[in-house]
């Protein structure tokens, strides 16, 4: 049995019946979460007894249930998206947030067989759907996203150097890491490579994973994948793309710019990663 830490979020745990008063409840309308005056979720209990549950999984052992207030009337509370619950909740809560925009997205988006036009339907224990008329499995997406901090040494005496960036899109003042999707038959560790290769011209040393983490700010069921490396020529300099990036640059590990990625995104970890690790 795997064991996880008090206040984990466990996605997809098993609730063994269904929906009672106290556990969690996240409602969802198009890309924000219902919250209740006291900026928490509510529970079950605290919505209408016809509200038709979804289970996503256990919070500290407590089961969460998401639902669609497109279903009915939507209910009253504060809305709030994905990015202001992030910054102000601990991860477990934000991951079951995000957790709750993908499962009723899905489900909202996916109600038709693409092949027959048939009306899918639940399968049972999953987070799923099947065709009754042509057998075809629709499984809940996933779109996995890489993030590379690259780094080089610094002139003689002074700190190493990390590769920041600026995107044509988006929070275009943040200074951020070189990032991208995963493609078709690609290794995370391939799209890694082309992507840097693809938007600042650089070519990697090896590849060292970091860590993942959930992310609903590009869309509901997006896994963002962070890896650090050396640029391969110590002396090259990158050349953006002009179509995702604006600008790149090198910065010394010990005078990085105010503008960085939030505290609560992976991107900002990695930073903070890279510039904690000593020298040389």
């Amino acid at each position: 049995m795997t064991e996880h830490p008090a206040g984990a979020f466990v996605a997809g745990a098993p609730h063994g019946g269904p929906p009672q008063p106290g556990d969690l409840a996240l409602v969802v309308a198009g890309r924000k979460l219902l919250t209740g005056p006291d900026d928490r979720f509510p529970r079950v209990g605290e919505l209408p007894a016809d509200t038709g549950w979804v289970p996503l999984g256990t919070l500290d052992g407590v089961p969460a249930w998401g639902a669609d207030a497109t279903d009915g009337q939507p209910p009253e509370g504060r809305w709030r998206s994905w990015r202001s619950l992030a910054a102000a909740l601990p991860a477990p809560l934000a991951d079951l947030a995000g957790r709750a925009l993908a499962v009723l997205t899905f489900r909202r988006t996916h109600r038709w067989c693409g092949a027959c036009r048939a009306e899918l339907a639940d399968v049972p224990g999953e987070q799923s759907r099947r065709c009754p008329g042509c057998d075809l499995y629709v499984p809940i997406r996933l779109s996995a996203a890489v993030l590379v901090a690259i780094t080089r040494p610094g002139p003689a005496g002074g700190p190493d150097e990390l590769l920041l960036v600026r995107h044509a899109s988006g929070p275009t003042a943040l200074w951020a890491l070189v990032a991208g999707f995963v493609e078709a038959g690609e290794s995370l560790e391939d799209a890694a490579r082309r992507e840097v290769g693809e938007e600042v011209g650089l070519a990697l040393g090896r590849l060292t994973y970091f860590g993942s983490q959930p992310w609903a700010l590009s869309g509901p069921g997006v896994l963002l994948t962070g890896f650090t490396a050396a640029a391969a020529d110590t002396g090259a300099e990158p050349v953006v793309d002009g179509r995702e990036l604006t600008e790149a640059r090198w910065f010394p590990l010990d005078r990085l710019p105010a503008e960085l990625p939030p505290a609560y995104s992976i991107s900002r970890w990695l930073v903070d990663h890279v510039a904690a690790r000593p020298a040389g």
